[in-house]
């Protein structure tokens, strides 16, 4: 009886502590997970929303906008892909019959961008120049062969090509005259050949209105190009960019990428594209009649320096100064300007370059009347009513340049200009074979270092058939070393002084021109 009233005692004990630990457990809430179950992972919780970096958000969308630009633009690059025929000697077969055996070699590669859906491209003259067959690859592998020379231009490195192909994709043209320096640019194209296609840059425009005088005539390598107005990129580009489209942040073409600056003839930071204006008016005039038609005042012209400024009185330096004229009776001649003038305003429109002027008139047609205002020495300005001619499409050549001439410094010199002259006399002007309209004057035998003509007056080399001779000073004729002192005495220190000066170079050349020298010492 006890023994059994123990066990009951024991097992109500037992039932009692497992009511108790039920209890406590609910209210303490101790996990289930067993030491043997792995922990949960943070990967399997859900993803929290990304963090926003508010500064940051100008760039995202700048890169959005870059990448929108590519999608638009590269399905209307193409790459241009010419050839030519090469033949060789003449050689026997199995049969015993002589022929003509021709191979076909690359005359160039390069790129290219279609302006309409019908298959009108643009790229670069220097491209196709001498090629006979010229074929082009799509952004979508289709290769269209012997494509069409519309016609190019070898003066502005201009050249259009014609696919039979309907619905092509193709660029709008923007207006490169509203480009800013600083603005974002986007140049494709086809850097380096094949291998590296369809490829797309970023930069800016890094300046305007260069001019790059070591650009030759593909076509004539003495003669230089005539386009002075290039646009310049730090996008990247190389070899075979040359014809791509260069284009703003809204996909549309302000340039036709042609060239670059660099000394190993790879990319060195400085790209260069003939302006889209530019290049529209040549594309439309060759797909219209197969050549370029250009207008002329009939001048030759230089840049405006600080000291020529200064002679006719403008208060900033712009202008383009008239050295002369390209021929008898020109329309600038027959209008009433005279050498010496600074052309500051056409059709009432500022001039601050020679490229601006030579665009500005270039866009013009043979025939067509602009308002020329110049400005003259003291201040004068006035107005004159020109009627455009047409141009002659050849450039003019080069000048060839030689090797100084080791020479001793003899003649009068001359402190205010830093030169030393000797007459020229009839006698030694027959005997060096100059024409009669130079039969007097001072030639130049040596020009100071660091003087004030330094870099403005060449020293004559005359075993080498240069001579630099001096005809009017201040717009008086000079013929003796008096006439030389009698023209200076007035001159103030600091004054400019216009010397009108014949150079005559070694291939014959000979070129009147003004020189606006800043003199030192004289009058104070």
């Amino acid at each position: 009886m006890k023994r059994t009233s123990a066990w009951i005692k024991f097992g109500g004990l037992v039932v009692v502590t497992a009511v108790l630990a039920v209890a406590f457990t609910s209210i303490v809430d101790i996990p289930t997970t067993t030491v043997a179950q792995p922990p949960t992972s943070f990967l399997s919780n859900p993803t929290p929303q990304q963090r926003v970096i508010p500064a940051a958000q100008p760039l995202e969308e700048l890169g959005t906008a870059f990448t929108a630009v590519a999608e638009t633009v590269r399905p209307a690059v193409v790459y241009v892909d010419g050839q030519s025929r090469q033949q060789t000697q003449r050689a026997a077969d199995p049969f015993g019959m002589f022929r003509n055996q021709t191979r076909q070699r690359m005359c160039g590669d390069g790129s290219g961008f279609i302006i309409s859906d019908d298959g009108y491209i643009l790229t670069n003259n220097h491209v196709v120049q001498d090629c006979d067959r010229v074929d082009v690859r799509l952004f979508d592998q289709r290769i269209i062969q012997r494509a069409t020379i519309v016609g190019r231009d070898r003066l502005t490195d201009v050249a259009v090509l014609k696919v039979e192909e309907d619905g092509l994709p193709f660029l709008g043209l923007g207006d490169s005259d509203s480009v800013s320096v600083g603005q974002w640019v986007v140049a494709v194209g086809n850097p380096l050949g094949d291998a590296f296609s369809f490829t797309v840059t970023a930069g800016i425009v890094s300046g305007r209105g260069r001019r790059l005088d070591g650009l030759r005539d593909p076509d004539d390598p003495a003669r230089g190009l005539s386009i002075h107005d290039f646009i310049q990129t730090d996008a990247a580009i190389n070899r075979g960019n040359s014809g791509g489209p260069l284009v703003n942040i809204r996909g549309e073409v302000i340039g036709i990428n042609s060239a670059i600056a660099s000394e190993t003839g790879f990319y060195a930071g400085y790209g260069f594209a003939i302006p889209i204006n530019l290049a529209r008016n040549v594309a439309d005039q060759l797909i219209a009649s197969g050549r370029v038609t250009r207008a002329q005042l009939g001048v030759s012209i230089q840049e405006v320096t600080q000291e020529i400024a200064d002679y006719v009185g403008l208060d900033e330096i712009r202008g383009v100064l008239l050295v002369g004229f390209n021929g008898e009776n020109t329309p600038a001649e027959q209008a009433g300007l005279v050498p010496n003038d600074v052309i500051v305003e056409l059709d009432g429109q500022e001039v601050q370059y020679v490229a601006q002027l030579q665009q500005v008139v270039g866009f013009k047609r043979p025939g067509e009347y602009v308002e020329v205002t110049v400005q003259r020495k003291g201040g004068e300005r006035s107005s004159h009513r020109v009627r455009l001619s047409e141009a002659d499409t050849d450039p003019e050549r080069t000048l060839a340049s030689s090797e100084p001439e080791e020479r001793e410094d003899t003649g009068s010199s001359f402190e205010q200009l830093g030169i030393s002259v000797e007459r020229l006399d009839r006698r030694s002007a027959t005997q060096l074979g100059l024409p009669r309209s130079i039969e007097t004057g001072l030639a130049v035998m040596s020009v100071d270092q660091d003087g004030p003509a330094d870099g403005k007056l060449a020293t004559s080399l005359p075993r080498q058939g240069r001579l630099e001779i001096i005809t009017h000073v201040n717009e008086r004729r000079v013929e003796t070393v008096d006439d030389l002192e009698n023209a200076m005495r007035d001159v103030r220190d600091g004054e400019v002084v216009l010397v009108q000066s014949v150079l005559i170079t070694s291939d014959g050349g000979i070129t009147d021109r003004p020189v606006f020298i800043r003199a030192q010492g004289g009058r104070r």
